[in-house]
């Protein structure tokens, strides 16, 4: 007999069917027992009696009739909640042992090193398996959305080259070329405007990230998600336009209840938000109580340069004055390029920050596509020759016919933690890593063997 799902037993009154799922809940009422089976499509009630004991979490499987509940006991706020399963038989196929934490809250009470530990407990809860199914849900309208539109979905290596980017690389050694290290990519910035030079014109992906950075609650230890964008032959405000509409039609989509409090999106040059907000990522919502309203805004005209901290030890050799704003790769506006040689500090970039609901949830700009700017933008935040030969490979690129390009790359992560009003990001991912850098379940990092090291060629002090 093939399996039916909970949400189809709605369809099959009067007629045997067969469960298979976990016991979310038993309710003993002597010789009657209430069980409600739960499966990845929902929650059913069943019904029997004098069953074999059984604990709550067990994986079983139920045989049993389909039938109308009472009028009086129909429960409206299950989508099964007008019918229940007479049981004729259930067997134990896997029982479950008192679970270690509660997973019939929301869970936001727990501590989240149990919470990680037990991860894939913690996605048992209704709010985090809501939160992962809408995380594909969203991830695939992303996708369709833009392959609609002419663009090229293409995946850039995880295994690349360490340049200064501005956060800490995560190294993995090459065994193959001892002494030499991979870096896994702070983001594919390089490989996208490779790709453009390639002649694609209009790419994206939901790529990986990897950022050896302090943790902070938007934006989880380690690794993350960004749709990435590129685009050959744009301004920037083709740019804003295309992903206004793209996160438009999807708030329509996927979240009809939901309301965007202005439209289009105000653009605010970053001086303004800062002198009127205090903030270059400004909540501006109209009423910040209501979890349904979702204020978007553009933050333009940043400057490009600021000013070289002790912190920014990625960039140049410390003697240099100046640090990218976004990075190195953003272009200057085209009326402030003749103050790269007298005043860069009044220099603006073509730089755009997408902001929600107070966060930034994405970033991009038009990129520098003259090799001769890049040069001079790579002296100006003290770049050494030898800093300057780890990009070789675009300079050389760009010598071949470079069209104008730009892109952003809105956080898949950010996004629905802010669209949601989640507390961290960490709520979004199905295993994230917890503020202190370990990964969910697995107990990453851990210490490799003597042999594993002996083979890399490598010492650990």
């Amino acid at each position: 007999m093939l399996r039916t799902l909970t949400k189809d037993t709605v369809k099959k009154i009067g007629k045997k069917v067969l469960l298979k799922g976990w016991i979310a809940s038993i309710r003993d009422h002597g010789k009657v027992v209430f069980v409600d089976l739960r499966d990845r499509s929902g929650v059913v009630q069943c019904v029997g009696q004098n069953l074999n004991k059984v604990s709550v979490e067990s994986v079983v499987e139920i045989l049993g009739v389909v039938v109308k509940r009472p009028e009086k006991l129909i429960n409206k706020n299950i989508q099964t909640g007008a019918i229940e399963v007479q049981i004729e038989k259930m067997d134990v196929i896997s029982p479950a042992k008192e679970l270690p934490i509660p997973i019939d809250t929301d869970g936001y009470e727990i501590d989240e090193i149990a919470r990680n530990k037990y991860r894939y407990l913690d996605l048992r809860r209704q709010r985090m398996t809501n939160n992962i199914k809408l995380r594909s849900i969203i991830a695939n309208f992303m996708r369709q959305w833009f392959l609609k539109r002419d663009f090229v979905e293409i995946e850039t290596p995880i295994l690349t080259k360490t340049t200064p980017e501005g956060a800490r690389d995560f190294l993995v050694p090459s065994r193959l070329q001892p002494g030499k290290f991979y870096a896994l990519p702070q983001s594919p910035q390089q490989y996208k405007q490779l790709l453009m030079v390639a002649g694609f014109e209009r790419y994206f992906q939901l790529a990986r990230c990897f950022r050896d950075e302090d943790p902070r609650k938007d934006r989880a230890y380690g690794e993350f998600t960004q749709l990435d964008i590129e685009m050959s032959f744009v301004t920037q405000n083709d740019i804003l336009v295309l992903i206004e509409k793209m996160f438009t039609d999807l708030i329509q989509k996927i979240f009809p209840e939901k309301h965007i409090t202005q439209k289009p999106w105000p653009r605010i040059p970053h001086k303004e938000a800062i002198e009127k907000y205090g903030s270059d990522k400004p909540d501006l919502r109209k009423n910040k109580n209501d979890k349904d309203e979702l204020a978007f805004a553009w933050i333009i005209d940043f400057p490009l340069f600021t000013e070289q901290s002790a912190d920014d030890f990625y960039y140049g050799s410390g003697s240099a004055k100046f640090a990218p704003s976004h990075h190195m790769f953003t272009a200057p506006h085209p009326d402030d390029i003749g103050l790269l040689d007298t005043d860069p500090q009044k220099v603006r970039g073509l730089q755009h920050d997408l902001v929600l609901n107070g966060f930034e949830v994405g970033g991009g700009s038009i990129r520098i596509h003259d090799a001769k700017i890049q040069q001079k933008i790579f002296d100006l935040i003290g770049f050494s020759e030898e800093q300057k030969k780890q990009f070789s490979h675009m300079l050389e690129a760009f010598t071949y016919g470079v069209p104008p390009h730009g892109g952003i790359a809105p956080g898949l992560d950010r996004f629905i933690m802010a669209v949601l009003g989640e507390p961290s990001v960490r709520e979004v991912m199905a295993y994230p890593t917890s503020a202190s850098g370990q990964t969910a379940v697995m107990d990453a990092p851990s210490e490799a063997t003597a042999d594993q090291i002996k083979e890399l060629r490598i010492k650990v002090c």
